[in-house]
């Protein structure tokens, strides 16, 4: 059985709890880009509540994920840093695991948005230290029977998570507002360091879409 999911920029806490559910992992880069998905944008806890990051992209008409260029132009880079900075600098594990994410933004410059989700991906498993069945797809992947297919089920206009039903974590804001369900897992990340892990086990099984 596998399980198929879409290349999103720095995923939520459903995304990355769907890959540790144990299933075999297939990332698919050449499925069609949509422009009101998580393909190009995450979600963070800001000061006044969840913040938008979208990474800005150059398309015309339809076009795959693998194809997506990032305009870079527009002086993004610095901006997400810096709100990520803004946002964890006094969570309690920001310093631990900043070396893996400020080279991607203040230092390496990514000409496509597939390369650069892959590479904030890699720097999360790093940071899981876990080994996982997880590979990247070569042509668009079509769905057998057994698969389970969340490659739109996994989307902004879903706050709340759906395979994710741990009780709640501590927040860096958490004195002025409510908790903020299904972040980017940095949220998560930086919030509680090294015991993210088994946070992010997933407690139920995916049904298939």
């Amino acid at each position: 059985m596998n399980l198929i999911l879409g290349s999103v920029y720095a995923g939520n806490i459903d995304y990355y709890s769907a890959i540790l559910s144990g299933h075999k992992i297939i990332i698919d880069g050449f499925e069609n880009f949509n422009k009101q998905s998580f393909r190009n944008r995450c979600e963070i806890a800001g000061a006044n509540g969840r913040l938008n990051l979208i990474v800005p992209v150059k398309r015309k008409g339809k076009s795959i994920v693998k194809d997506i260029r990032i305009d870079n132009e527009q002086g993004w880079r610095k901006l997400h840093w810096k709100s990520i900075e803004s946002a964890y600098r006094s969570s309690p594990y920001f310093e631990y695991f900043e070396h893996e994410f400020y080279p991607l933004y203040m230092e390496k410059k990514f000409d496509f948005l597939l390369d650069l989700n892959n590479q904030i991906h890699h720097s999360i498993v790093s940071c899981l230290k876990m080994e996982l069945s997880l590979k990247y797809s070569s042509s668009y992947v079509e769905i057998s029977n057994d698969d389970i297919d969340l490659r739109n089920a996994i989307h902004p206009k879903k706050n709340t998570s759906e395979f994710y039903k741990k009780p709640s974590y501590f927040q860096v804001f958490q004195d002025r507002m409510d908790h903020l369900p299904n972040l980017s897992v940095l949220d998560l990340l930086f919030n509680e360091g090294p015991m993210f892990t088994e946070l992010l086990k997933p407690q139920n099984s995916h049904k298939r879409r």
